[in-house]
């Protein structure tokens, strides 16, 4: 495991046992990570994007900063938890965004292929959020393998890792979350809910 990941891990524990000095100390050695994750989150945009890489990063600090007393894992865990505040920061702008613009327009969404933040994606976005909260409340794992993979970009063996489970389980459950949330999406498009 390298030294980085080890500090991590180290100030994560003190920080769950009430040391706020090792969350002070644990932001400088996470931030360019939180922000390649952001980078990740908001790939794609159009310039002049009102919501930008820092402020993504920022906003997920401040969430983060409530959590004192979270039973982090490790470094990986964390990340997997950033990524899920990312993820609800910009669900949250999206449906204001989209309150304000109130578009009616068909939703092509491919997991594979949307622009987070993309404004005319906007509806993408809280399509995918919706049929995230049904894969929840039907295997909260899968959903959780859908953030670790796809918000936080990372890999099979970091999820696995993040969750505790093999890389094969990640694997096969990632193939399986994406042609559920597949469906879902192309069914709410058909009922338009």
């Amino acid at each position: 495991m390298a030294q980085d990941s080890v500090d991590v891990t180290q100030l994560l524990i003190k920080w769950r046992s009430g040391d706020t000095e090792a969350f002070e100390t644990l932001m400088p050695l996470v931030y360019q990570e939180l922000r390649q994750l952001a980078h990740h989150h908001l790939r794609g945009e159009r310039q002049g994007h009102t919501f930008h890489t820092t402020d993504l990063v920022h906003e997920a600090y401040l969430n983060l900063a409530k959590k004192e007393g979270t039973e982090w894992k490790n470094r990986t865990h964390f990340f997997a938890v950033a990524a899920h505040a990312m993820r609800s920061i910009l669900i949250d702008y999206a449906r204001r965004r989209n309150r304000q613009k109130r578009g009616n327009g068909q939703i092509n969404l491919n997991l594979d292929d949307v622009q987070l933040c993309d404004e005319n994606k906007l509806e993408d976005l809280i399509t995918l959020d919706q049929a995230m909260h049904l894969l929840a409340e039907i295997d909260s794992r899968l959903c959780r393998i859908v953030e670790c993979r796809y918000f936080a970009g990372l890999t099979i063996e970091e999820t696995a890792e993040a969750l505790g489970i093999s890389p094969a389980t990640v694997k096969r459950d990632w193939n399986v979350a994406k042609a559920w949330l597949h469906r879902a999406i192309s069914e709410q498009k058909i009922t338009g809910s």
